[in-house]
């Protein structure tokens, strides 16, 4: 997501926010981005890894949710999580193991899956 009012032609690091806990991309905290601009930060795919991929009893939310990375409506499991402003976005388990998968490519940035 990208902050209210930002300027499109020059697009700020401060401007990217993740859409799960709206918090500003910086050097300390990487970020994944979806389709169209959505994001999901380090800690926030953490948490949705911890979830879904580790969790054996990760349950499937409603019956096709979109996801908002992938903006494709699934039956699989998802995370939410409801950023300050209220609007809740959900990611597939699909592409938060992509996600996590790109993310600990970047030797940079020292993101890691988490373990078990």
């Amino acid at each position: 997501m990208r902050r209210p009012g930002c300027d499109p032609e020059n697009v700020l690091m401060s401007d990217v926010m993740c859409d799960f806990c709206t918090r500003e991309w910086s050097d300390a905290l990487p970020m994944v981005e979806g389709h169209q601009g959505s994001c999901i930060c380090g800690d926030c795919l953490a948490a949705a890894y911890r979830a879904l991929v580790l969790s054996p009893d990760a349950a499937a939310g409603p019956d096709a949710v979109t996801c908002s990375l992938c903006l494709e409506r699934r039956d699989d499991p998802t995370w939410t999580a409801t950023p300050a402003d209220g609007a809740a976005a959900r990611a597939c388990r699909r592409c938060v193991k992509q996600s996590a998968a790109v993310l600990q490519k970047d030797p940079e940035l020292g993101w890691r899956k988490p373990q078990a």
